[in-house]
């Protein structure tokens, strides 16, 4: 259950404007980098808004200059949500072998965020700056996008990572897939402009429009019948599930995991750290060196 009117240590729970709740992600100084606390905290957040019925629809902000740089490999705060907050079947979060990995991800990546993309009111994403791998997967869970003309968006898993793109794969129901395979396969950036060009994003302003374009656009929405609107996204949710979307994320979770596992049994490291940037690989060691050096 949703803690009503809670105070939250990464994000701020607002309601700018009646039937609108606007949730900001708020690690500015991380760059709104996602680990267990936020992931918990958003999920709250999220069904706080949901069950408030004076609530008509949400929008997902991020704090700072960038919207969210993916998930936080830092090492910093906790590993594994406690018992009490997660809210999937998978436990044994710290099982031998492949099975605590593949329950942690499976539950705080692949399945949050499928309930987040299912949530019954619109989520409307406000973004500016960069957005990141892990990123990506809260982009695609929203509903619509506004974005800022600075706005631009990268899926480092395959090109640096030894992954074949993040945990939650929607890339080919985002563009086409030959634009996918391409974005995927040399990591490049995708700006404001050519995400909108690919059907991936609504509209692109100006920064300084950002927050009162994404703001009237809500109110536009939340003016409509609220349950109208929930069946509009009901709708077309089940009609990308029909084309295939659910089957390739869950395939797409899978190979995922394989690329961790080859990973693993080559370098003795969940992810492929040699092709990194020196500073990503820096900060990854940093962790690793931490985490061994923890007493059990």
């Amino acid at each position: 259950m949703a803690t009503k009117g809670r105070e939250y240590e990464q994000l701020i729970y607002e309601e700018p404007v009646p039937k609108v709740a606007r949730i900001v992600m708020n690690r500015p100084s991380r760059r709104n980098a996602q680990g267990i606390t936020m992931t918990y905290e958003l999920d709250d957040a999220l069904r706080r808004a949901c069950h408030d019925h004076h609530i008509n629809v949400i929008i997902l902000a991020g704090a700072g200059d960038h919207w969210n740089a993916g998930h936080d490999v830092s090492g910093e705060g906790p590993r594994n949500p406690p018992p009490d907050q997660v809210v999937g079947l998978w436990g044994d979060h710290g099982g031998q072998g492949w099975e605590g990995f593949y329950a942690r991800e499976r539950e705080i990546y692949l399945e949050i965020t499928e309930r987040w993309r299912n949530a019954p009111k619109p989520v409307i994403a406000e973004i500016q700056g960069s957005v990141i791998s892990g990123g990506i997967m809260l982009t695609w869970m929203c509903d619509l996008i506004v974005c800022s003309e600075d706005a631009r968006f990268r899926d480092a898993t395959a090109a640096e990572m030894g992954i074949a793109g993040v945990e939650f794969w929607q890339h080919p129901y985002e563009m086409s897939v030959r634009q996918a395979k391409e974005w995927l396969m040399t990591g490049g950036w995708l700006s404001a402009q050519e995400a909108k060009q690919r059907g991936m994003v609504n509209d692109v302003v100006p920064r300084e429009q950002l927050t009162a374009r994404t703001l009237e656009l809500a109110e536009t929405i939340a003016a409509r019948n609220p349950f109208t609107m929930k069946l509009v996204k009901q709708a077309m949710n089940f009609a990308q599930d029909q084309m295939g979307r659910k089957a390739s994320v869950d395939f797409g979770f899978h190979l995922h995991q394989i690329g961790h596992m080859q990973a693993m049994l080559t370098s003795g490291l969940p992810i492929d750290i040699d092709s990194m940037p020196p500073a990503m690989r820096a900060t990854i060691q940093k962790a690793i060196d931490a985490r061994k050096a923890a007493p059990d």
